[in-house]
């Protein structure tokens, strides 16, 4: 793995960025406006959101090549709070999103992102360009309405896809002078302007002209009384924590996409931090707040954007496009933007995951498809959280089925079980299965060198056991309990000898197993 600094701001790189961000701009622009009109908002909330969000985890984030923005994921998690309560309790709630998503930095739990298996992760793409693929399906219909095109206007909007998509395909393989993307926009955009071919623009969804984002403290009745702060914050919390949790699983997992492509590691804990101050700064200055925007990252890197400067020049273009390019920016064809974002998706999407399907086990199969369908029908955040859930069970289910012992029995008449795999709560049945206190003799070794004692389940479970030894007038040890294990059965109580253990096995020190402690059996 390499970091950043494997990629210096060359003049060659220099103009790569440049360029990949001017398309990334282009790309941004009705992305924002949709996502804000998702969230039931004014376009210039949505298009302030993507400008701030991308600038700050531009300088700041812990990748860079990453882009950020106003994304569909928060516009959902919001929308009801809109409607319920008003635009300004959106912006006190994206303020307090954003400090969460600061200690979260802060105390490192980013880091949990690494419990995210690979087939998550493959469903979390394949729905994610799934997603992106459906969001464009609005641009297909009649402008101010909700009726989709048909006849000639659907064809001539096809065709347009059709030839953005294709210059986006075929021109990296004559030139590479221009990112594909943004020659592909150019190309489109110069056939409609010259022919006047009346087309969707990006005028048509709305005005993108504005003035340079204001301070503004969002006007809630927050800090006029006790009373009144824990009623504002009864409202918002349960949004900002829902909107933290989603925007940083969204924003980790691109993170740790868009390091494949670019071979780096790390920066979980800062891209947290960077996130949290562009979402505070982001609800200070009037904007619906955000995250990171697979899409655009990949149009990015997929465009050579490699540096901070590329996600810096994103964000600055698209200010000057509020500001003093509007009349320019609303010309651009909606369908050079789709036939862009449909080059996203064929490159986003995993293809090989339909092969891969074919060899992993079938539970991981079973992940890949749910992940998919869930983020899909619900949203990103309850995809990943019940891909981990059921990953989990099926590996709890696996290592269950996994204990087994060897029995010998010693010179002097003691019987000894090798357990072999985990004890833990998935297990503890079939580990008590192999016992037969009954007809054992009056000594039996318990020989932990081939497992683990993991949990409060497996304590019980030992507990058990040697009550039931006790029962029959018989004497149970343990043996070759590793340091953790013979922590874990310390602190429980349960080793009536306390002695150092023999970690590496080189000697086999036995413990005495006191019952009664945590009740096992009542």
């Amino acid at each position: 793995m390499t970091s950043s600094s494997s990629y210096p701001l060359t003049p060659k790189q220099i103009k790569t960025d440049l360029l990949s961000g001017l398309t990334v701009a282009l790309a941004l622009v009705p992305e924002a406006v949709a996502f804000a009109f998702v969230a039931g908002v004014n376009p210039l909330v949505g298009l302030y959101a993507a400008f701030l969000m991308g600038l700050i985890t531009a300088l700041i984030g812990g990748r860079p090549g990453m882009i950020s923005g106003a994304t569909g994921a928060i516009a959902v998690v919001l929308v009801s709070l809109v409607a319920d309560h008003g635009v300004e309790y959106l912006f006190a709630t994206v303020v307090l999103m954003g400090l969460l998503q600061i200690f979260a930095g802060i105390f490192r739990l980013g880091k949990f992102i690494r419990l995210v298996p690979h087939p998550v992760m493959l469903g979390f793409v394949n729905g994610l360009a799934i997603v992106i693929f459906l969001a464009q399906m609005t641009q297909f219909k009649e402008p101010g309405t909700d009726h989709y095109m048909s006849g000639l206007p659907l064809m001539i909007m096809l065709a347009l896809v059709g030839l953005t998509m294709a210059v986006v395909h075929f021109l990296p393989k004559f030139t590479s002078v221009i990112p594909a993307p943004l020659a592909g926009i150019l190309v489109t955009a110069g056939v409609v302007i010259a022919f006047g071919i009346d087309v969707p623009r990006v005028g048509d969804m709305a005005t993108i002209k504005g003035g340079l984002p204001q301070f503004h403290i969002p006007a809630v009745p927050m800090f006029e009384s006790m009373d009144s702060f824990l009623a504002t914050l009864k409202i918002i919390f349960p949004y900002a924590l829902v909107g933290a949790a989603v925007g940083l699983i969204e924003s980790l997992l691109t993170l740790n996409l868009v390091g494949e492509i670019k071979g780096e590691r790390g920066g979980v804990s800062q891209e947290c931090v960077a996130q949290g101050t562009a979402n505070v700064v982001t609800g200070f200055f009037g904007g619906m707040g955000g995250c990171a925007m697979i899409g655009q990252s990949m149009i990015n890197v997929k465009s050579g954007g490699r540096t901070r400067l590329a996600g810096i020049t994103a964000a600055v273009f698209l200010l000057l496009f509020i500001v003093v390019a509007s009349p320019l920016i609303e010309q651009i064809p909606l369908a050079a933007l789709v036939g862009v974002m449909f080059m996203v998706v064929i490159g986003t999407f995993a293809w090989n995951s339909f092969n891969v399907m074919r060899k992993v086990p079938r539970v991981d199969a079973f992940v890949i498809v749910l992940v998919t369908v869930v983020t899909v029908f619900e949203d990103l955040a309850v995809a990943v959280v019940v891909g981990v859930i059921v990953s989990a069970l099926a590996y709890a289910w696996q290592n269950a089925s996994r204990i087994h012992a060897k029995t010998y029995e010693t010179p002097e008449g003691a019987k000894v079980y090798q357990i072999q795999g985990p004890l833990f709560f998935g297990s503890v049945e079939g580990f008590l299965e192999m016992f037969d206190p009954a007809t054992d003799p009056s000594m039996v070794i318990v020989d932990f060198g081939d497992s683990r004692v993991a949990d409060q389940s497996a304590l019980n479970a030992i507990e058990s056991l040697a009550g039931k030894y006790e029962a029959q007038g018989k004497e149970i040890q343990l043996r070759h309990l590793s340091r953790d294990c013979h922590r874990l059965l310390k602190n429980a109580g349960h080793l009536m000898i306390d002695s150092d253990d023999d970690p590496d096995y080189e000697v086999a020190t036995d413990y005495s197993v006191r019952t009664g402690v945590l009740g096992a059996g009542h």
